[in-house]
């Protein structure tokens, strides 16, 4: 397996696994909330093992990254572009969870020919999406402030240890986000700008790619059911679904054995 490195290029921080010998497009790996780069680490030693250059950004606001205000969903994918080209990366296997799929997602039909290849988890990409309980309350002025504010490091390692398998590095990590009042606010632009209408536009596009997919997803995934997973096959035809029993929204934290089998199998497959 590959050393995994924490890097910056400019302001964002990023972790990456480099192989003895590279074969096959580089792998980009984008988290969700709350989370960072850390979150794909094991992934990025077994990719790097197998001879795939890993690269993970802490996104804006996440892990080791400062915010960069406004925290919108559109200022995240033009970033994804931006730490592309820096650090010259020019076609990849895209890898994203939750957030980071609405981001990632929306970046590569906005630059059609690089992913290669994609593994969607707990998340979605499609215009009649609805928000779940937790993201409706960071949307809701005054209860999302009232939320962020409140949270602290127990509350997240408890809200975490509800919903996946998570040790005490990871919740550390993905704490960092509301160590500062700025990044607790950059939570609340993500959230806000998240109008699913915003995607009619791109009714269509990610099956114009025209590349293999895999819908990786926990079959106790409470905040992206895996009805989503199905959902993907149906939007772009012949999208590979696998749901790991199990396992929850955070299945590379609960299941990372099936989830490297299941991502390295597949991008094998791809090419």
């Amino acid at each position: 397996m590959g050393d995994v490195e924490l890097k910056r290029e400019g302001e964002i921080a990023y972790r990456e696994a480099a192989p003895t010998q590279e074969r096959g497009d580089p792998v980009l790996l984008v988290h969700g909330f709350p989370g960072s780069s850390y979150m794909w680490t094991t992934l990025m030693q077994d990719l790097a093992g197998a001879g795939r250059r890993a690269i993970a950004p802490d996104l804006a606001g996440f892990g080791d990254s400062p915010p960069d205000r406004p925290s919108t969903w559109e200022r995240h994918v033009d970033a994804m572009e931006r730490f592309r080209e820096a650090v010259g990366l020019e076609r990849v296997a895209l890898v994203v969870h939750d957030w980071g799929g609405l981001i990632g997602l929306r970046w590569a039909c906005d630059n059609p020919g690089v992913a290669t290849a994609i593994v969607a988890s707990g998340t979605g990409f499609f215009a009649d999406g609805k928000w779940h309980g937790l993201a409706s309350m960071l949307r809701t002025p005054g209860e999302g402030e009232r939320l962020v504010s409140e949270i602290d490091r127990p509350g997240m390692a408890s809200m975490l240890s509800a919903t996946g398998r998570f040790s005490d590095r990871e919740i550390a990590e993905s704490f960092k986000t509301f160590e500062t009042d700025d990044g607790r606010q950059s939570v609340l632009e993500l959230y806000r700008s998240g109008d699913f209408d915003k995607l009619e536009p791109y009714r269509g596009k990610l099956a114009a790619l025209d590349v293999p997919v895999l819908a990786l997803w926990g079959a106790e995934d409470v905040f992206a059911p895996p009805a989503s997973a199905f959902r993907f096959r149906k939007e772009v035809p012949g999208t590979e679904v696998v749901v790991v029993e199990d396992a929850g929204h955070f299945v590379f934290a609960d299941d990372p054995e099936a989830c490297r089998r299941e991502v390295l199998g597949f991008l094998d497959a791809a090419g």
